[in-house]
């Protein structure tokens, strides 16, 4: 530990999960995965590094609580709605919205089940919505899976791309205008017919149209299908009336 750090080091007892944990989730949000490292996190709570193992096993363990507090942040100021089909909607899409804004942590911890508090509440608001569509026993907890996982997966992957280095996403969105556009119709016949339309679209019209895919796909199968609506909506409609 350097002078400057015992200078400035907490108190005795200050730190926590919950500190170490919201001082990582900064720290990934400033610094990158690659610059998310034990060294550095004891930096960032003016603490050597291994107070932190007073709470945590490890760097896998820390994720995890971080992990929890996206999830915590998802379910702020969240209200279900009487229509379970919008309730699983609005999940879905905070979800993603709280994932692009920490991109670092969402890519890490995406996949990943901590088993924690805010963990526990979204899998509740979740099968709420479940059960209001009239599931039951395994297919409750098949479909449970199926909104859950398709929200974290979808938010996670959009956070790995947001956490690329700036110069390999720009590399990849240019290349449906640089590859694509230019492709031979002798060659790849189908992707020279809509060469156009591949560079106009774009992730949240994508995102949208899968979300609808998905809730339709739940909907035909329940035995309270939604009346809603809203459940009419297309994805382009869907996503004007979020912005």
């Amino acid at each position: 530990m350097n002078d400057e750090l015992a200078r400035t080091k907490l108190p005795r007892g200050a730190l926590s999960e919950r500190v170490i944990a919201q001082q990582a989730l900064r720290l990934l949000d400033s610094a990158g995965t690659s610059g998310f490292t034990l060294p550095s996190l004891g930096r960032a709570l003016r603490a050597d590094q291994t107070a932190v193992y007073r709470h945590f096993s490890g760097k896998d363990e820390i994720i995890l609580a971080v992990a929890d507090l996206l999830l915590e942040e998802v379910l702020t100021g969240f209200e279900p709605s009487e229509c379970w089909r919008t309730t699983l909607a609005d999940l879905s899409r905070r979800m993603r919205d709280v994932y692009k804004l920490h991109p670092a942590a969402g890519s890490l911890s995406a996949s990943r089940t901590t088993g924690r508090e805010g963990e526990k509440k979204v899998v509740e608001v979740f099968l709420a919505a479940i059960l209001d569509a009239g599931f039951k026993d395994r297919e409750a907890a098949l479909y449970y899976r199926v909104a859950a996982d398709f929200s974290l997966f979808w938010a996670g992957g959009h956070a790995s791309y947001l956490s690329l280095d700036p110069s390999r996403q720009l590399n990849d969105e240019t290349s449906w205008s640089r590859e694509y556009f230019n492709a031979d119709p002798s060659i790849h016949p189908h992707t020279a017919a809509i060469r156009g339309h591949l560079v106009e679209v774009g992730f949240d019209e994508i995102f949208e149209a899968a979300l609808t895919l998905m809730l339709d796909g739940i909907n035909a199968r329940a035995s309270k299908p939604c009346q809603c609506p809203a459940a009419d909506m297309t994805p382009t409609d869907a996503r004007r009336a979020r912005t």
